[in-house]
């Protein structure tokens, strides 16, 4: 920020630091007041909101009664034709012999012994071209007081009048005859009149042409906005017309780089995933600042005019900029993403948008408020300098906005962005939750997991808040960025200024080529309102040479321009009638009943006013878009109520007189004892154990969750509970939690497993065995993943890793038994990252459905081929298929006949769901549509999936025509790193791929096995990620390609059936959902539908390409049964596992030994005797 470039450095933070605790007093205490103000400003949104807005709209009308577009400044009543009111903005020159006969610029005080004139420019605007009414007055017609001696002068042109079509006059005279001059030039008759052209009111009233600061004398208060804007819009135009080219420039520069600050800010916010709200609302806050410190400024006596703010606006915006904004609301992100990421923070602390806001205020809110302060000191350092000019009352004024500011940014700003956050969360809820029922999830597990995912998440990239480029939504925000621009302006600004006053002496030559000299160190300081010689050039030449030529010192005041305006004369004595809402009695009468009439009255005035009671209905129509908007937010987020089915199946109501009822039994009393001693949750303490009657009887009443786990136990085994509906059984949220009832039913149904008679035998052990089931969140299982649960099965995971795909580093998780599987992928890892990284490419991305439909006759099915290959089928059901689901869109069609059978296969985008349940409702849809409405009634449909898809079988369709995601992967290994990490020789990889990989499996007749062990990798990452593992059937289609390339290895592998989702399935599960984090590919891309499943796809066949790679190389090396020797064992493992091999093994260990020691003995004759 512009702020903390004024500190030390080891006084400034930059926006990437990670904060620190140890904080000063000053610092806690400052933290403290405004995490307090932010608290009651993001808690209570829509309060704050429309209360900042009502004192807007009152400081709007407040500054409508100001005299702020008022062009000209005043002090009293007769301001329009003052004299003193108008040598405000005037210049004086001088020349003489004192001068060198040069002009000279004077400022203040008078030559006694110089002549004094005055030139005056009258300006008639439009009437350059002559055509009535707007007829220019002759230099002769202008009513001019008794005995003047005012001389007309040559009037100077300026370029912008042909634009402007402006007509000038100018006059000299004594500056002593000025003040006469212009009361008697207030009107000036329209003449001539042209018979035959004027009507009956201007018979009677002819118009004329009337000064416009007279025309305003005492009606200020009356003109409408409109008219003012105007007159304040006309007086900055002048202004252009008459000052310096430079300064024009500079002005225009200023314009131009004070939207640019805008652009970027409206880019800022766009990196961080708001197009338009959020920049929208940073400037409605510093427009609303703007109103605060105007309306305080004014109240205290400080002049401000229009032209003012439109010169010194443009140069605050530049230099102040939106930076505080924008840092905030990246650490109200980066504290959102700092939520989401799992196990970042406390479980107890509750992950909402409140707590990101505090955290950010807490972080950044320091920072932001010294900046402010620093800035404000600064301008009040300018506000009490004594400069002229307007630079202090600007100063004053800027200093108010920036105060006002930093109070709306922790109260208003934070409420939107509060209410704009909440509705991307629910955004997003909303949209995974349809996701995953759509994908076949049930409406209650897709709620759980939606509420559990609906929060913002990193995409994988850097840690946000450690480095300096965040990622906050995907994209890189650079926090240098904007600072550099304004300093970069500002630099520029300094050097154009510069420029100009070092070239002031240089310009405005006379005709004479008398250059002005400006004296007096005060000219510099003061910015020049007009250049005299822009707007009576001509007529300084003619006064000019009549001075040197007479030989007399001449003092010049050039007065600024005076516009007229062509009217009717009568209707400047008209008073102007307001048309209030109210009778004037009546009004005065009520008005005076509520605080003096100031509050009732200004709320009536601003409802009469066009803009503000257009802004009043813009407003009130977001209010009604908004609260319909939370309302339909608030209404998803309920849970659906129960069937009425569900509803006629609750147990009776409670009532007052049901205080007999049975307390719910606790699992520990009589029950089946739990492994190692552990429970799940008592729901009660009543150890009474029930008759079988009285058991049979509650279950008959829907009160199966007050008996104990030995009585429920009982009722399963006599096959008065089915096994499949114990959780639906024991589920009542008024006894238990629902997780609690789940796991409850895991544990019954493995005692009932155990002491089922028919099968005991074999399942008497199940119920203490060592497959675990509690402590596991089956709330995402049941009515999802999987049926008649007794427990979850623990798979180990291991992590190779790193390895850089396309750039970007991951470590991929692979859930094995088969040791040196994770080793090895880790090693083809290494030797990947040694040549750079893979590179993979997503040739094909469409799921498939195949179904089967029949005809009675050959010909029917021949017309519905034809009909299903033409255009007019082909759109026809696209568009049934297209209507089922928001993701899944019909890509082609491919039909295939088989006598009187019809095979379509569908292909589809399935966004990142895997997507079957998805397409199987697209396709019945659109076969319905096919049937009922395309003339094809006598087809009968034989089998959603015909097994034309095909899926979870090997088959030659998908190796050609792909499903899922088509990914090619590729890297190129330098031969040393081959000899080095592989242990290996280029050439001789390039021979064992195709000896084995090509040459074998084509011998073999393979289809799509062309590879040494990719399903090993696929269903590894399939296992972690919750991915269906019966796919890797079709998933592991693949082909290894290896070439001696110049000396180096290039090894691709091609996988045109990678099928995989990030949402749905077993994806949902915690554990799965904790790798897919660690992928970054968890849940739906919130901006691009698909982005997450392709990004697995690429990872998954890169680590296929590096397990290919590893294993290859241990073949070719003669590593293989080594490396599984050495680490899948703890001793190299011998024939004694039977008991014909042990009897073997020891006979030839004894015979070997006996031969040894024959070799080794000495020959003795004893022995040669034996």
């Amino acid at each position: 920020m512009l702020g903390a470039s004024f500190l030390p450095a080891r006084f400034r933070s930059d926006h990437g630091h990670v904060a620190s605790t140890n904080h000063g007093y000053f610092h806690r205490h400052v933290t403290s007041v405004l995490q307090t103000i932010a608290h009651k400003a993001f808690t209570h949104p829509i309060h704050t909101i429309v209360f900042v807005a009502l004192l807007a709209s009152t400081s709007y009308v407040g500054v409508l009664e100001e005299s702020l577009f008022d062009p000209i400044p005043a002090s009293n009543g007769s301001e329009a034709t003052n004299l003193s009111a108008l040598v405000e903005g005037a210049r004086q020159l001088k020349v003489g012999d004192s001068t060198g006969w040069n002009w000279q610029v004077e400022q203040g005080g008078t030559d006694l012994q110089a002549q004094h004139l005055a030139v005056v420019t009258l300006v008639f605007p439009r009437s350059l071209s002559n055509i009535y009414p707007r007829i220019a007055p002759q230099a002769d017609g202008v009513p001019l007081p008794n005995n003047t001696s005012a001389q007309a002068l040559p009037s100077t042109s300026n370029p912008l009048h042909p634009i402007s079509q402006d007509s000038t006059l100018s006059y000299s005279m004594p500056y002593d005859e000025a003040h006469d001059f212009l009361s008697a030039v207030q009107r000036i008759p329209n003449v001539p009149i042209v018979p035959g052209r004027q009507d009956e009111r201007t018979a009677n009233h002819p118009k004329a042409w009337i000064m416009k600061a007279a025309r305003s004398n005492g009606n200020t208060a009356q003109e409408s906005l409109s008219s003012r804007i105007a007159n304040a819009w006309t007086g900055l135009l002048d202004l252009i017309k008459n000052a310096e080219t430079l300064d024009i420039i500079i002005m225009f520069l200023g314009y131009l780089a004070m939207h640019l600050t805008f652009v970027s800010l409206f880019l800022s916010m766009r990196r961080m995933g708001s197009n338009f709200w959020l920049a929208t609302t940073v400037l409605i806050n510093s427009v609303f600042a703007f109103l605060f410190g105007l309306i305080v400024t004014t109240k205290l006596g400080v002049p401000i005019s229009f032209v003012l703010l439109s010169e010194g606006l443009p140069f605050l915006v530049v230099t102040i900029g939106f930076e505080k904004p924008i840092i905030l609301t990246k650490a109200v992100l980066a504290a959102s993403l700092d939520n989401g990421r799992p196990g970042s923070r406390s479980e107890r602390i509750p992950k909402t948008i409140q707590s990101a806001l505090h955290t950010a205020v807490q972080e950044r809110g320091f920072d932001i408020v010294r900046d402010y302060c620093i800035e404000i000191a600064i301008l009040v350092a300018g506000a009490a300098s004594g400069v002229q000019g307007g630079l202090r009352q600007f100063c004053f004024l800027a200093a108010w906005i920036l105060a006002f500011d930093c109070v709306l940014l922790f109260t208003f700003y934070t409420a939107i962005l509060s209410v704009k956050l909440e509705i991307n969360r629910i955004k997003r809820h909303v949209a995974l939750r349809r996701a995953l029922e759509e994908d076949g999830v049930s409406r209650r597990v897709a709620e759980n997991v939606a509420s559990r995912n609906d929060w913002p998440r990193h995409d994988g990239g850097d840690d946000y808040g450690v480095e300096e480029e965040k990622r906050p939504f995907g994209k890189k925000v650079r926090d240098s960025s904007i600072p550099k621009f304004k300093v970069l302006m500002v630099t520029g600004f300094v050097l154009l200024n510069a420029i100009n006053l070092c070239t002031i002496p240089f310009r405005a030559k006379g005709g004479n080529g008398a250059p002005p000299a400006v004296s007096g160190i005060a000219n510099v300081l003061t910015p020049l309102p007009m250049d005299p010689f822009k707007v009576a050039q001509n007529g300084l030449d003619q006064i000019y040479t009549a001075s040197k030529d007479s030989g007399i010192t001449t003092l010049v005041t050039v007065l600024p321009p005076i516009k007229y305006e062509l009217d009717y004369p009568h209707i400047e004595h008209v008073d102007t009638t307001s048309n209030s809402i109210l009778d004037a009695d009546y009004a005065d009468q009520l008005l005076d009943v509520v605080v003096g009439g100031r509050v009732l009255e200004g709320i009536l005035n601003s409802l009469e006013d066009p803009i503000l009671s257009k802004w009043i209905v813009v407003a009130l129509t977001m209010s009604l878009i908004l609260n319909g908007y939370l309302f339909n937010a608030a209404r998803w987020s309920i849970k659906e109520p129960r069937s009425r089915h569900e509803q006629d199946n609750d147990p009776p109501s409670t009532t007052k007189h049901q205080q007999a009822e049975p307390e719910p039994a606790g699992p520990s009393n009589g029950q089946v004892a739990e492994p190692g001693g552990q429970a799940p949750d008592k729901v009660a303490c009543d150890t009474t154990i029930r008759g079988p009657l009285e058991c049979e009887q509650m279950l008959s009443q829907r009160q199966a969750s007050y008996l104990h786990d030995v009585e429920l136990t009982d009722l399963a085994v006599r096959g008065k509970i089915p096994g499949y509906a114990l959780e639906k059984t024991l589920e009542n949220t008024k006894v238990m939690s629902r997780l609690t009832s789940l796991t409850r039913a895991v544990k019954i149904r493995r005692a009932l497993v155990s002491r089922t008679p028919a099968t005991s035998g074999t399942s008497n052990h199940l119920e203490r065995s060592k497959l675990p089931y509690l402590d596991y969140d089956y709330e995402n299982v049941h009515g999802a993943c999987c049926e008649n649960v007794i427990g979850y099965m623990p798979i180990p995971v291991g992590a190779a890793g790193p390895l850089i795909i396309d750039g970007q580093h991951y470590y991929v998780p692979m859930a094995t038994t088969e040791g040196v599987l994770v080793a090895s992928t880790n090693r083809g890892c290494k030797a990947i990252n040694a040549a750079g990284g893979a590179t993979t490419v997503l040739t094909g991305d469409g799921m498939t459905r195949g179904p089967c439909v029949g005809f009675d006759t050959l010909a029917r099915a021949g017309a519905a081929k034809l009909w299903l290959d033409s255009e007019e089928g082909e759109r026809t059901m696209r568009k049934a298929f297209n209507s089922t689901s928001r993701f899944a869109r019909l890509q082609s069609m491919k039909t295939a006949l088989a006598g009187t059978y019809l095979y379509i296969r569908f292909k589809t985008t399935t966004g990142d769901a895997m997507g079957m349940n998805m397409i199987s409702k697209g396709v019945e849809c659109a076969l319905n549509v096919m049937m009922n409405e395309a003339g094809f009634q006598d087809m009968s449909i034989i089998s959603v999936s015909g097994n034309y898809c095909t899926d979870k079988k090997p088959a030659a369709i998908n190796w050609i025509d792909g499903r899922g995601k088509s990914v090619v992967a590729e890297a190129i290994i330098p031969g040393g790193v081959v000899r080095s990490v592989l242990k290996s020789d280029v050439n001789a990889l390039v021979e064992l791929n195709t000896s084995k990989n090509l040459i074998g499996s084509a011998m073999a007749g393979s289809i799509g096995g062309f590879n040494a062990h990719a399903a090993n990798i696929v269903t590894a990452v399939f296992l972690a990620t919750g991915q269906d593992p019966a796919q890797n059937v079709e998933s592991s289609n693949c082909i290894t390609v290896m070439r001696n390339f110049n000396g180096n290895l290039q090894i691709s592998v091609s996988m045109p059936s990678i099928e995989v989702g990030t949402i749905g399935g077993g994806t949902i599960l915690e554990a799965q959902s904790a790798m897919l984090d660690l992928l970054g590919v968890r849940g739906a891309h919130p901006v691009e539908p698909g982005a997450n499943a392709r990004r697995l796809a690429r990872i998954i066949a890169a680590t296929v390409l590096a397990g290919e790679l590893s294993l290859c190389s241990a073949l070719a090396a003669g590593h293989l049964v080594s490396a599984h020797m050495k680490h899948n064992r703890s001793a190299v493992p011998t024939r004694s596992s039977t008991p014909v091999s042990t009897a073997l093994s020891a006979a030839a260990d004894s015979r070997l030994k006996a031969q040894e020691n024959l070799r080794m003995a000495p020959i003795t004759p004893t022995s040669h005797s034996v």
